[in-house]
């Protein structure tokens, strides 16, 4: 029974392995271009996908989330398993594709503070309307952290969740230096007060 399970594992392997190709005796230079060409292939799909579904690192500019990001010089790293909207809580760092300029390639970071059916604050804190509205289904509510100095949701309204393209979950300096892992200050604060709400229970 064994020798027959190796015969046809041979068999197999031999199927899988076809044997080199006649180009490769007769234009081995040809041969060796035409190799080096389907690694780089193989090579920038694995970017690509990785780039896309897995993880980027960038630098920012700009004032909008002040103080969470420096206006130039930090760099963020990038999860873009939360791609959509999946998985995302109130409070998380987002990146985005711009709802009016995305097809210009301008993306942003802003952070999440409305899901689906929640109630946010259509204007800044302290404006003379202070209008609630429900965020409707299938989109996000996004404001700057610097809130004179951001262009958000206040001005373009809810977003599709479909142009969030990540979550910002560290933040750096070039190559590195002073890496520090990005918190959620309103999940921080959510749960101090389930914390103090078990200690009087």
């Amino acid at each position: 029974m064994s020798s027959r399970l190796s015969y046809y594992l041979q068999r197999s392997v031999r199927f899988l392995s076809p044997a080199p190709p006649v180009i490769a005796n007769r234009y081995p230079r040809l041969h060796y271009v035409l190799r080096v060409t389907e690694a780089a292939g193989y090579f920038l799909l694995f970017g690509h996908l990785f780039l896309t579904y897995g993880f980027s690192y960038t630098g920012t500019w700009g004032l909008s989330m002040l103080p969470s990001i420096a206006s130039s010089g930090d760099f963020v790293l990038i999860s873009k398993f939360y791609r959509h909207g999946r998985g995302l809580e109130i409070g998380d760092l987002v990146t985005y594709k711009h709802p009016y300029h995305g097809d210009q390639g301008v993306y942003g970071i802003k952070r999440l503070v409305g899901l689906p059916g929640d109630f946010v604050l259509r204007d800044s804190p302290g404006a003379k309307e202070g209008v609630m509205i429900q965020v409707p289904q299938g989109h996000c509510w996004i404001v700057g952290d610097n809130l004179p100095l951001s262009r958000d949701s206040r001005m373009f309204g809810p977003i599709p969740l479909g142009l969030i393209t990540g979550k910002v979950i560290a933040k750096s300096q070039l190559f590195g230096r002073d890496f520090e892992w990005m918190k959620n200050p309103l999940q921080d604060v959510a749960d101090d007060m389930h914390d103090e709400e078990d200690e009087t229970l």
